[in-house]
Protein backbone atom coordinates (compact mmCIF):
# COMPACT_ATOMS: atom_id res chain seq x y z
CA UNK A 1 0.00 0.00 0.00
CA UNK A 2 2.84 2.60 0.70
CA UNK A 3 3.58 2.94 -3.13
CA UNK A 4 -0.63 3.97 -3.76
CA UNK A 5 -0.23 5.93 -0.93
CA UNK A 6 2.71 7.86 -2.15
CA UNK A 7 1.75 7.93 -5.85
CA UNK A 8 -2.03 9.39 -4.47
CA UNK A 9 0.16 12.29 -2.61
CA UNK A 10 2.09 12.55 -5.92
CA UNK A 11 -0.97 13.33 -7.72
CA UNK A 12 -2.55 15.27 -5.10
CA UNK A 13 0.78 17.52 -5.39
CA UNK A 14 -0.04 18.02 -9.20
CA UNK A 15 -2.97 18.87 -8.81
CA UNK A 16 -2.65 21.78 -6.18
CA UNK A 17 0.36 22.86 -8.43
CA UNK A 18 -1.73 22.54 -11.48
CA UNK A 19 -4.31 24.83 -9.54
CA UNK A 20 -1.82 27.75 -8.49
CA UNK A 21 -2.17 26.45 -4.52
CA UNK A 22 1.37 25.59 -4.48
CA UNK A 23 4.77 26.08 -6.48
CA UNK A 24 6.31 23.52 -8.17
CA UNK A 25 9.54 22.25 -6.44
CA UNK A 26 11.52 21.64 -9.41
CA UNK A 27 11.10 22.68 -13.28
CA UNK A 28 12.63 21.13 -15.84
CA UNK A 29 13.21 22.17 -18.93
CA UNK A 30 15.01 22.20 -22.37
CA UNK A 31 16.17 24.24 -24.75
CA UNK A 32 14.31 22.83 -28.44
CA UNK A 33 17.43 22.22 -30.34
CA UNK A 34 17.99 23.87 -33.88
CA UNK A 35 18.29 20.35 -35.47
CA UNK A 36 18.91 21.73 -38.59
CA UNK A 37 21.51 23.86 -37.82
CA UNK A 38 23.30 20.74 -35.67
CA UNK A 39 23.21 18.89 -39.16
CA UNK A 40 24.62 21.44 -41.14
CA UNK A 41 27.07 22.27 -38.90
CA UNK A 42 28.32 18.70 -39.06
CA UNK A 43 27.94 18.83 -42.29
CA UNK A 44 26.15 15.25 -42.69
CA UNK A 45 22.82 14.32 -44.43
CA UNK A 46 19.38 13.77 -42.79
CA UNK A 47 19.68 10.30 -43.57
CA UNK A 48 23.50 10.14 -41.88
CA UNK A 49 21.57 11.67 -38.34
CA UNK A 50 18.44 9.49 -38.29
CA UNK A 51 21.06 6.53 -38.59
CA UNK A 52 23.36 7.38 -36.19
CA UNK A 53 20.31 8.49 -33.63
CA UNK A 54 18.49 5.51 -34.07
CA UNK A 55 15.23 7.01 -35.56
CA UNK A 56 13.95 7.72 -39.09
CA UNK A 57 14.76 10.00 -41.86
CA UNK A 58 10.82 11.60 -41.42
CA UNK A 59 11.63 12.16 -38.02
CA UNK A 60 14.45 14.46 -38.39
CA UNK A 61 12.23 15.65 -41.37
CA UNK A 62 9.72 16.80 -38.79
CA UNK A 63 11.95 18.11 -36.08
CA UNK A 64 14.10 20.19 -38.76
CA UNK A 65 10.16 21.84 -40.24
CA UNK A 66 9.27 22.51 -36.36
CA UNK A 67 6.45 20.13 -37.06
CA UNK A 68 7.49 18.08 -33.84
CA UNK A 69 10.32 18.72 -30.94
CA UNK A 70 12.99 15.99 -29.59
CA UNK A 71 11.81 15.36 -26.16
CA UNK A 72 13.36 13.15 -23.81
CA UNK A 73 16.90 11.12 -24.45
CA UNK A 74 16.54 13.04 -28.03
CA UNK A 75 16.48 15.99 -26.33
CA UNK A 76 19.39 15.60 -24.01
CA UNK A 77 21.37 13.95 -26.95
CA UNK A 78 20.92 16.94 -28.91
CA UNK A 79 22.17 19.01 -26.58
CA UNK A 80 25.06 17.02 -26.18
CA UNK A 81 26.09 16.80 -29.84
CA UNK A 82 24.89 20.86 -30.51
CA UNK A 83 27.65 21.27 -27.22
CA UNK A 84 30.30 18.50 -28.27
CA UNK A 85 29.98 17.25 -31.92
CA UNK A 86 32.95 15.63 -31.73
CA UNK A 87 29.93 13.11 -29.89
CA UNK A 88 27.95 12.81 -32.86
CA UNK A 89 31.14 10.66 -34.06
CA UNK A 90 30.56 8.42 -30.96
CA UNK A 91 27.15 7.94 -31.77
CA UNK A 92 27.30 7.19 -35.70
CA UNK A 93 30.25 4.61 -34.80
CA UNK A 94 28.01 2.68 -33.08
Amino acid sequence: MRFFDELKTSLEEAIEIKEGVQPATKITRYEIADVKAIRENLNISQSEMAKALGTSIDTIKSWESKRRNPTGLAAKVLAVIQDNPAFFLELAAH
